[in-house]
């Protein structure tokens, strides 16, 4: 397989862009719900920050709606390329059996490594912004004029853990396709040899 000039097989085609449409479906839809979250916890990461890097998409709907909408454009991208990868690395070629289920499986691991990461960096933001010290993040309370620095530290860092958690979840699922094909495979070599 070249890396830069990939030779795909037209019989894959359809399987692998169905599986990376998948992928942006779902992550598009986890980038709603979780920015509903995100906007309930601080709605100035928002209104101040991401409104303003989707205006593009501002159809003037209430500020919830908008939260979803910059959710689903936020993410959709990284579950497609999330699908493409794991489709490249042969989660298309798995047994047509067991296949939706593999599909299922891959696409849990990166929700749930996402979802884990996503939870931490809440976490770690909540305790970030219950330090004395907030002197790092007083540049963006003068830039952006934030009223309610706290929340804002903890959506950041919910935001930034959640991309880290998807890629990671990614990489959990490449693992996961892999030996997945490397056990099917060994079963069918086994099985020519009877």
């Amino acid at each position: 397989m070249n890396i830069f000039y990939p030779v795909i097989p037209r019989r894959r085609l359809p399987a692998m862009l169905g599986i990376a449409a998948f992928g942006a479906v779902l992550a598009g839809c986890y980038g709603a719900l979780h920015d509903q979250i995100s906007y309930t916890i601080s709605p100035e990461y928002f209104t101040k920050v991401k409104f303003e890097q989707f205006r593009y998409a501002d159809f003037g709907w209430p500020p919830r709606v908008m939260a979803s909408e910059v959710g689903f454009l936020a993410s959709w991208w990284v579950g497609m390329i999330g699908g493409w990868i794991l489709a490249r690395v042969g989660l298309d070629q798995l047994p047509a059996t067991t296949r939706k289920k593999g599909i299922a499986s891959a696409f849990a691991i990166v929700f749930i490594t996402a979802l884990l990461f996503g939870i931490v960096g809440m976490s770690l933001g909540f305790l970030e912004s219950r330090s004395n010290d907030l002197s790092g993040w007083m540049h963006w309370q003068l830039e952006l004029h934030l009223t309610d620095l706290r929340s804002f530290i903890i959506v950041a860092y919910l935001h930034a853990a959640s991309y880290l958690g998807a890629l990671c979840g990614v990489i959990g699922a490449v693992i996961y396709v892999r030996l997945r094909l490397r056990q099917f495979n060994q079963f069918d070599l086994a099985a020519s040899h009877q």
